[in-house]
């Protein structure tokens, strides 16, 4: 199975749409193949305003009308709880609430970006969009991150080498409730950290602060900036500390 062919025998379809490489190269992908693809965005607190703005930038790139559903996930109590599982209830209930809003637009068919490269046994997620029959197009066709990044490379898709991004809630411990609060820290934090020149970094809260992540060749850049990074973070965290273990891309 190609892309051409699965869009050729699914001509209309809505994308959970987030502006990342997966994505952006399926909409890429559907548009070129002829077919009528819409994006939608949901936003909430787990996004960063800075990812809701590059969606619309690549949405603009490629003449596609981007959909923005504003829905507060913080009212879903199980979501907020943090559970180990929390990823889980977090896209039944996003999706769910896509599924039903793009039913109500004439799409049928609603698809994701979830890649070949994603491990189905160690993803919750990946449960709830089976549950819910949502497509992934990347996945069926055996597109492997790697190859999804060179074929954007080709397609001359800035996001070929955009890192992969993880929703703010991953940087909250679980069992500690997520609020809004906190979300807005490590969004300021990490705002910050990349306009120090930071790249595919966490910023994880702990008891007493925040643990910052970076990759083994980032370590440099770290002890360098240190007084700009506490400068940086010091209003909303009592105490920053830098993991000595270099961070691996997996989230």
């Amino acid at each position: 199975m190609t892309l051409e062919r699965f869009f050729h025998e699914h001509p209309k379809a809505a994308l959970a749409f987030s502006g990342g490489a997966d994505s952006a190269y399926l909409l890429w992908a559907g548009l070129q193949a002829g077919a009528e693809v819409w994006p939608y965005f949901v936003k909430t607190p787990f996004q960063p305003r800075s990812e809701l703005e590059d969606a619309y930038q690549l949405c603009d790139r490629l003449d596609a009308d981007l959909i923005v559903l504003d829905r507060d996930i913080l009212a879903d109590e199980t979501v907020t709880a943090n559970p180990p599982d929390r990823c889980y209830h977090c896209k039944r209930w996003m999706f769910s609430k896509l599924k039903r809003y793009a039913a109500s637009e004439g799409f049928s068919l609603l698809l994701d970006g979830t890649n070949a490269s994603d491990d189905g046994g160690d993803r919750p997620g990946m449960r709830a969009l089976a549950e819910l029959e949502v497509r992934s197009p990347l996945r069926e066709c055996g597109l492997t991150k790697d190859r999804i990044r060179a074929l954007s490379k080709e397609a001359g898709l800035p996001t070929w080498d955009k890192p992969s991004y993880a929703c703010l809630a991953t940087r909250i411990p679980t069992g500690r409730a997520i609020v809004r609060e906190d979300l807005e820290k490590v969004e300021r934090g990490e705002a910050a950290l990349s306009a120090l020149g930071f790249r595919d970094f966490r910023l994880r809260l702990t008891a007493g602060g925040a643990k910052l992540q970076v990759l083994e060749e980032q370590f440099p850049l770290a002890l360098e900036r240190k007084r700009d990074i506490l400068s940086a973070l010091e209003a909303d965290l009592s105490e920053i500390t830098l993991d000595l273990r270099p961070r691996i891309p997996i989230d």
